[in-house]
């Protein structure tokens, strides 16, 4: 399996900053403007998270049986499941399913691998929402920052 590095990310990477003064998402970081490894836009991002719940409702309907709409813990159930099958993807893999459905990938920039605590940092705000939808101008949400990451694409 390909892994990222600091010279497929570009080298100019800081972990923090705003976002680029008038350039296309990803500049600041040397990516690409459209294409493979570009920086993946909200909608496919959206796409796959959609994807991984649907995966995790189903995991979680398999666990709780035939009546686990009916149960009141199925919901924390499902964010149970998601949160483990994130976490442990994007550390060792960098990929959700539904990422991998979508053609995008969590590259680290600061190392090769996003790694456990990095991934667990940025699913737990992941999880909270709202550090997803407040953006930088790079497309990064509060969650990708802390965790110095960037959603990029693997296809064109």
């Amino acid at each position: 399996m390909a892994r990222w590095s600091e010279s497929e990310i570009g080298s100019a990477a800081s972990p923090g900053g705003g976002g680029g003064g008038g350039g296309y998402p990803g500049e600041r970081f040397d990516l690409p403007a459209t294409g493979t490894g570009s920086a993946a836009g909200f909608g496919r991002r959206l796409g796959a998270l959609t994807i991984d719940w649907l995966l995790c409702y189903l995991i979680a309907g398999i666990f709780s049986g035939p009546d686990a709409l009916a149960s009141p813990n199925f919901s924390w159930l499902v964010m149970a499941v998601w949160f483990v099958l994130t976490a442990v993807a994007v550390a060792a893999f960098g990929i959700t399913p539904g990422m991998a459905a979508l053609g995008l990938r969590v590259a680290s920039l600061r190392s090769t691998l996003v790694g456990v605590p990095r991934a667990v940092l940025r699913t737990a705000l992941l999880a909270l929402v709202l550090p997803a939808l407040a953006r930088d101008g790079d497309g990064r949400g509060w969650h990708d920052r802390a965790a110095s990451t960037i959603v990029v694409r693997t296809r064109g």
